[in-house]
């Protein structure tokens, strides 16, 4: 039987979806299988993706949606105030217990009076040790009998057990040595203080 080409085809062409009895080709299935899922893809709201993007494609791509938009608001890449920035950066490295000694260190005449201030000044901190250097030897003495009392003060400035002690040094001696070498023996016979 030869059609006509000016007459249209009546046929009925079968569904293969509809028709159990109609066999589907390997290719008609999996294309009827990919518009599938991509329709479900669709009503889930996610992109379907073709099978020649990369995996490092697909991860770009989801790198750059994860990046924060800038905006007419507040960010974290504004220009910061410096005294925020530097608590940060103390909380950030763990400096919070040098800094507040050194704080109270560098008030010295207010934490201990202008008396005691005058003929002394602190060293260091190490530990919960404060070393503190006096102008003469009466002074180290007085100071080493008042070291409960600046320990309690410097406790209640600093918080409780932070200074266990206070170690109290005398004037030191000028040197006598000039030069790179030097002799041996008991040095000048004067005493300092």
């Amino acid at each position: 039987m030869v059609s006509d080409p000016e007459t249209p085809n009546t046929d009925p062409q079968p569904d293969p979806d509809t028709d159990p009895e109609t066999p589907s080709s390997g290719i008609d299935l999996a294309r009827a299988l990919l518009a599938a899922a991509r329709a479900q893809a669709r009503a889930t709201g996610r992109r379907p993706t073709s099978a020649a993007e990369s995996e490092a494609t697909r991860r770009r791509r989801t790198r750059r949606a994860n990046l924060a938009r800038s905006g007419s608001g507040p960010d974290d890449r504004d220009p910061q105030p410096l005294g925020s920035t530097v608590e940060r950066l103390v909380v950030d490295r763990g400096w919070e217990l040098p800094v507040a000694v050194g704080g109270v260190l560098g008030r010295w005449a207010e934490v201990v009076g202008p008396d005691l201030s005058a003929h002394c000044h602190p060293e260091s901190y190490d530990d919960g040790i404060v070393t503190v250097r006096t102008e003469s030897t009466a002074w180290a003495t007085q100071v080493r009998m008042l070291a409960p009392t600046l320990v309690r003060r410097l406790n209640e400035e600093l918080g409780d057990g932070t200074v266990t002690r206070v170690v109290v040094l005398g004037p030191s001696a000028p040197s006598w040595r000039k030069g790179r070498w030097r002799v041996a023996g008991r040095g000048p016979r004067d005493t300092y203080g």
